[in-house]
């Protein structure tokens, strides 16, 4: 999978004097470049979050961990974790219970959180898939570029949930109705405008660019121990203060009341 150049997004100030052999030397949303005829080393965005709007199968390694693709996700939780690899230009994919942690270890992933992760879930009896991404916060690069990156999430997104659906294949054809499942993606950012939660309609419709996105937030799980939503707590650890402006009756911890970091923190 290609690129998109961030140089063709950026105003013009904040253009890099990119040379045709460096250009296409990593895989990553950033890239450290030198510029010729100065010292001084900068970091420029690079829109590289797991290539163009493409989704190639032959690019996908799936790992199933622990999971039983018969059990249907409003029984057994469900969690997709998808990073990027430089090395390779290939994506991983883990399909487990949890979000897979080793996939997210080491510098590069700390400094890019190019990272996406999803999970299922059953609130009041309905099937729903719950997608985050990690906007800005945890250091300057993040917050400098924050709404670049939010940019370059939309655009990739329906290449992720292509990713999902393929991947986890055997699951969708066992349970065609959760083509049917809506889709609530989180954007986790210490920027107000970015701090949000879309629906992007469902499954099926998510995965094409020309999807209908609102700006609206999902329904809460009841209060009280039920039958009727799983599961009881969130298997993943990222704290949203929601802030869609148009929306009221709601402010605090995420809707299941999962305690997690912040995101400067993450």
């Amino acid at each position: 999978m290609c690129s998109l150049s961030a140089s063709l997004l950026l105003p013009t100030r904040l253009k890099p004097a990119y040379s045709d052999n460096r250009s296409n030397s990593s895989g990553s949303l950033f890239v450290a470049n030198r510029r010729s005829k100065r010292k001084n080393q900068s970091i420029v965005p690079m829109a590289r979050l797991f290539g163009p709007a493409i989704f190639e199968s032959s690019k996908l390694k799936v790992l199933f961990l622990g999971v039983d693709e018969k059990k249907h996700p409003s029984t057994l939780p469900r969690t997709y974790t998808l990073t990027h690899s430089d090395i390779t230009a290939k994506l991983t994919l883990a399909i487990s219970h949890s979000i897979n942690n080793s996939q997210l270890q080491g510098w590069a992933n700390r400094l890019y959180r190019d990272e996406v992760v999803a999970e299922w879930k059953k609130v009041k009896g309905k099937m729903s898939l719950h997608v985050h991404c990690h906007i800005s916060g945890g250091h300057f690069l993040l917050d400098l570029f924050a709404k670049f990156r939010y940019y370059i999430f939309c655009k990739e997104l329906p290449v992720v949930l292509k990713a999902f659906v393929h991947g986890d294949g055997n699951l969708i054809n066992n349970f065609p109705e959760l083509q049917d499942a809506p889709v609530w993606v989180y954007f986790h950012s210490n920027v107000k405008e970015f701090n949000r939660v879309e629906c992007w309609g469902p499954l099926w419709e998510a995965t094409s660019p020309d999807g209908h996105r609102t700006q609206t937030l999902p329904e809460t799980r009841c209060v009280d121990e039920c039958s009727c939503c799983f599961p009881t707590v969130s298997s993943i650890p990222w704290s949203h203060s929601l802030s869609n402006e148009d929306v009221t009756g709601y402010s605090g911890a995420q809707a299941d009341g999962t305690s997690t970091p912040t995101p400067e923190k993450l």
